[in-house]
């Protein structure tokens, strides 16, 4: 199958930086920009049989372009269209975190990220599709799924996941229907959905970007960052969202480089392994110095405290979002499971609510998740990602294999990834992806880790190694 609609792939398929440039230039208006994207969401995402990564569209997206047409340029995105993941708060959109129990609830304030989008220029063109609660519903929830939204394709292939719990960003900037996006992390939320559909995900240090007005999972691990087709573009979005810059500039950066390649962080899948090491061979020929650094193997204890620190934090923090949150509706935890067994048809028709029954049933931050947050903390950052980084400027794995078949009611098939992403989620470190090739046809990110504030370093890296790489113009397949 070849693109759904053409006529828009190239405008759909620019990089946001030309985008800008252009609109600068005079080349087109804002609100030609917002009209073929919205086009072409409508011809590839909003059918039958479309990917279904946009969740809602903004009544009034074609009222701000017609704004930033009529006024003077108001920051770098100026008159530039993004879309927000639905778990972020943004005036004019649901803000639902995919669950009926939210449907309807006006939003009232933006977000702090979003104004900081607005301030910037940015038309807040729609919403995205996510995995319900960002998958800490169930253990058996299917990534890019959730009750408001439906099941979110692979653009690649759509029988195929597109990753979670930011399916809808991932999905929706890979296809084409927007240059960047916004997905929030606890633990490889923008990762994930980045390397299965063949995209650049970054995902900073935990409270470099505001969280105020996004719906919470652990305060110790959520952060919002940018999705994009590019580094440039992820770093331009990542300059606005956090309020940092010369990012953009240091995707032009040349000097020496070291990473560290982490043997630990490979997969279980031969054909995503073995592009990790041409990558790392074509890494090496363009002058990288590429060092192989050991890490301790994962404990099953790591994986037990994490899970003792979401679900404690998880509680508290969604209690008090809910029960500030303006309007009708469910006001704690407790009150979403009740919500979810009445409406058990749609809502528990895959899966059931069994970690929401356990985080209800854990506490809040008491001592043994004191405990459990100190032990995990020192594990991820005195263990692991310290010693590893201490000569190196970053590191390399491969977070996930390609993109498992979509199974809803069966769970996500995990068994082939690795365990890449979980250190820097419990530290709170910054962490990406950008795409390294196609294996049987999908897309295989390579993982770069950095130390904690290092935003810099790690885009620098991200930036040359890209280039290193040279994928061109990679789109994908929209195989049905």
């Amino acid at each position: 199958m070849t693109d759904p609609d053409l006529s828009t792939a190239d405008i759909g398929f620019t990089p946001a930086i030309e985008l800008a440039e252009s609109r600068r230039a005079g080349d087109f208006t804002s609100v030609e920009l917002v009209t073929t994207l919205l086009h072409r969401i409508t011809q590839v995402d909003d059918t039958p049989d479309g990917i279904k990564s946009v969740l809602a569209i903004s009544a009034d997206a074609l009222a701000q372009a017609q704004k930033c047409d009529e006024s003077e340029p108001t920051g770098p995105l100026h008159g530039i269209p993004v879309l927000i993941k639905d778990n972020i708060q943004a005036i004019g959109l649901p803000a639902t975190a995919g669950s009926l129990a939210l449907a309807g609830r006006e939003v009232v304030e933006d977000a702090e990220l979003v104004t900081r989008l607005r301030k910037a220029g940015a038309i807040i063109l729609g919403s995205t599709n996510l995995s319900e609660w960002a998958n800490i519903r169930s253990s058996n929830s299917t990534s890019g799924w959730s009750a408001v939204g439906g099941l979110t394709a692979n653009p690649w292939k759509y029988s195929h996941s597109a990753g979670g719990s930011s399916s809808g960003s991932g999905a929706a900037v890979a296809a084409g229907l927007i240059p960047f996006a916004v997905g929030t992390e606890t633990d490889g939320s923008i990762v994930c959905p980045a390397s299965l559909n063949g995209v650049v995900g970054i995902k900073p240090t935990v409270g470099k970007v505001s969280t105020k007005g996004v719906i919470p999972i652990s305060q110790s691990q959520d952060v919002p960052g940018p999705i994009a087709r590019s580094v440039e573009d992820a770093a331009l979005l990542l300059e606005v969202l956090s309020g940092k810059t010369g990012l953009v500039d240091l995707c032009n950066n040349d000097e020496a480089l070291r990473v560290g390649i982490v043997r630990e962080w490979l997969t279980a899948h031969d054909g995503a392994n073995k592009l990790f090491n041409e990558t790392v061979a074509k890494l090496t020929a363009a002058g990288i110095t590429c060092v192989e650094v050991e890490v301790p193997k994962l404990s099953e204890q790591s994986g037990d405290d994490e899970g003792i620190v979401l679900f404690h934090e998880l509680l508290e923090d969604l209690d008090e979002y809910l029960a500030n949150r303006p309007g009708e509706g469910v006001k704690s935890l407790a009150e979403v499971m009740a919500f979810n067994v009445a409406s058990e048809d749609i809502e528990l028709a895959y899966f059931q609510q069994e970690l929401f029954d356990i985080a209800v049933s854990s506490g809040g931050r008491n001592e043994i998740y004191q405990t459990a947050r100190a032990r995990n903390l020192n594990w991820a950052v005195n263990e692991i990602l310290t010693p590893a980084l201490i000569d190196v400027d970053v590191l390399l794995g491969v977070p996930y294999a390609p993109a498992w078949l979509s199974t809803l009611g069966k769970g996500d098939d995990f068994s082939n990834a690795s365990w890449m992403t979980q250190a820097p989620a419990v530290a709170g470190w910054p962490i990406g992806s950008l795409p390294m090739g196609l294996v049987d046809g999908l897309p295989v990110g390579l993982g770069v880790a950095a130390r904690a504030n290092d935003e810099a370093g790690l885009v620098r890296a991200m930036a040359i190694i890209e280039r290193v790489i040279d994928l061109g113009d990679f789109r994908p397949s929209f195989k049905l």
